[in-house]
């Protein structure tokens, strides 16, 4: 699961940069003003945009990698990052389903899907804090006796 959510957002962090590139070339040549801004202003500010939500995107997948290749659950930044993404990818979510089309809102609703799975998934594998270790034996090399049977009244 965390090798797919990875590569997905390894393409999407692509996607997204080349977009965001493509827009602010199209808006350098256009030479257009939109509401007294300025052209060249816009064409940079796209292609800075597109660069950070591509590291953003970049970023997430290679937490996803880590996770993939550690085989636990994210923690810590990781974690953060990863719920952060998933609650990009449900405004993205919104706003494409209105501007875009119901096939962008799908995609975006996929890749938010994976992303909560993989964030589920990993949480349930947790091993509870008083589980004993293999041997039988404790930290110290003594071995672990079991709890005491509760009494009954």
């Amino acid at each position: 699961m965390a090798w797919i959510v990875a590569v997905v957002l390894f393409v999407e962090a692509l996607g997204v940069a080349a977009l965001n590139w493509f827009l602010g070339v199209v808006v350098d040549r256009q030479d257009m003003s939109l509401a007294g801004l300025d052209p060249d202003m816009m064409s940079v500010s796209s292609k800075i945009g597109g660069i950070v939500f591509g590291l953003y995107f970049a970023l997430c997948g290679l937490v996803a990698l880590l996770v993939a290749l550690r085989d636990r659950a994210p923690a810590g930044l990781g974690r953060v990052l990863l719920i952060s993404a998933a609650v990009v990818h449900g405004l993205l979510g919104a706003f494409t389903w209105g501007l875009v089309g119901w096939t962008a809102f799908l995609f975006m609703m996929v890749v938010l899907g994976l992303i909560v799975l993989l964030l589920m998934t990993y949480d349930d594998r947790a091993e509870p804090a008083d589980a004993v270790p293999e041997g039988g034996k404790g930290g110290d090399g003594s071995p672990v006796t079991p709890p005491p049977a509760p009494t009954t009244p």
